[in-house]
């Protein structure tokens, strides 16, 4: 039920909760917190009750170390790209892997690619 509400809202709402858990994640360790989850969910209004949640909980706190990595937890609402978004961005990368080393330093990023 939580997946089908996350893709009823659209993809800005869940890129603004990866962009929200980068936000609290202060240590850069790549996880969130019950209380944070619970936050960023609220702050989303995708609120649930309170069993809902702890069986939410449950299944993202596999390892049961009062923790979530919010990369798995993003992974596991997006699902698996399929073979056209596979080969887009195989191609973007090997455009700007141009050295063929298997890894891109931001100083390539930066030649190839503007925020502007």
């Amino acid at each position: 039920i939580f997946r089908e509400t996350l893709s009823k809202r659209g993809v800005r709402v869940i890129t603004g909760l990866g962009k929200y858990f980068r936000q609290m994640d202060k240590n850069r360790n790549g996880f969130v917190s019950r209380a944070a989850l619970k936050e960023a969910l609220k702050v989303f209004h995708l609120e649930m009750p309170e069993g809902d949640f702890e069986s939410l909980w449950l299944i993202l706190d596999d390892s049961k170390n009062d923790k979530v990595d919010y990369g798995e937890f993003t992974h596991a609402i997006f699902g698996e790209m399929n073979e056209y978004r596979k080969t887009f961005v195989r191609k973007a990368y090997m455009k700007l892997d141009f050295n063929k080393t298997g890894s891109v330093p931001m100083v390539d990023v930066r030649k190839c690619y503007c925020a502007k």
